[in-house]
């Protein structure tokens, strides 16, 4: 699924959270600049708080869990 180049930090999240891998519950990946450039970070936690969704950090990335499954590390 490609990125529209102009969106609303809404219309961002719409198109993040309807790809399939997240409908289907599975993992994405973000890096931590864009979702700081097109929604900013409060805002894109508040939402992960909403949905139930867990997300981790490392190297700039942002790994988002899109279900509600407890998340384990593994060292």
């Amino acid at each position: 699924m490609s990125m529209p180049t102009q969106l609303s930090p809404e219309a961002w999240m719409r198109h993040l959270f309807s790809s399939q891998a997240a409908r289907d519950g599975a993992v994405i990946r973000r890096k931590v600049r864009d979702i700081e450039r097109y929604v900013g970070r409060s805002a894109f936690e508040a939402e992960l708080r909403r949905r139930g969704y867990h997300a981790v950090e490392n190297s700039g990335q942002l790994i988002i869990f899109c279900n509600q499954d407890p998340i384990r590390v593994i060292l």
